[in-house]
């Protein structure tokens, strides 16, 4: 297995989580929490493999991530209500700042993969990044984290991108670049939360 891949299930599977996070808050059903954490696992990576006209789709052709979510919402259903006293704000923060690491860095590497010039590249990476959180919570009347709480996200993102990008063309390992840049947008969009740093 690419070390792409096993970036893509590890972000498929913290997406899930926050959805699932997300969902029970919002005290849904199993079928609530299951169709929150699809959507939150596989918006972005949809919304991109539709602009880079990919078919099918990247869920359609591994059935077992979609089906690996439908088991997790069954055991999170019961799971989340049991451990709701320690569900806070700020695990779904950890969640989606994970998420939005590893997101984007898959994006990012797709699109170079299809032979995008590298700003488009980056864009891909910011729109897989961010874009099943934002699915996420207008599916839970929410306005969407990106929008509302005025700390950077969607530029952590950016930035990490492009930090993937330049280290690609210095010759730095790919391995190494996947996850270093992807720790840095965490570490970013951790950072800048934890010290309210606000965009005015």
């Amino acid at each position: 297995m690419s070390l792409i891949k096993i970036l893509e299930i590890l972000a498929i599977l913290v997406g899930a989580f926050s959805g699932f996070i997300e969902a029970r808050q919002k005290k849904m059903d199993v079928v609530g929490i299951f169709t929150v954490a699809f959507i939150t696992a596989f918006g972005g990576g949809t919304l991109r493999d539709i602009l880079l006209d990919k078919r099918p789709l990247f869920w359609v052709t591994h059935q077992e991530y979609a089906i690996l979510i439908f088991m997790l919402a069954l055991v999170a259903a019961q799971a989340i209500k049991t451990l709701r006293r320690l569900i806070s704000e700020r695990m779904i923060v950890i969640a989606d700042a994970l998420g939005l690491g590893l997101f984007s860095i898959v994006g990012v590497s797709q699109a170079l993969e299809a032979g995008m010039p590298i700003f488009i590249a980056s864009m891909m990476g910011v729109i897989t990044g961010i874009f099943g959180g934002v699915l996420r919570d207008i599916v839970c009347n929410e306005i969407p984290m990106v929008l509302r709480d005025g700390r950077p996200y969607a530029i952590c993102s950016f930035g990490g991108c492009w930090m993937y990008l330049l280290m690609q063309k210095t010759g730095i390992p790919p391995d190494f670049s996947l996850w270093t840049s992807a720790l840095a947008i965490a570490v970013a969009r951790l950072v800048t939360w934890h010290r309210g740093v606000r965009l005015e």
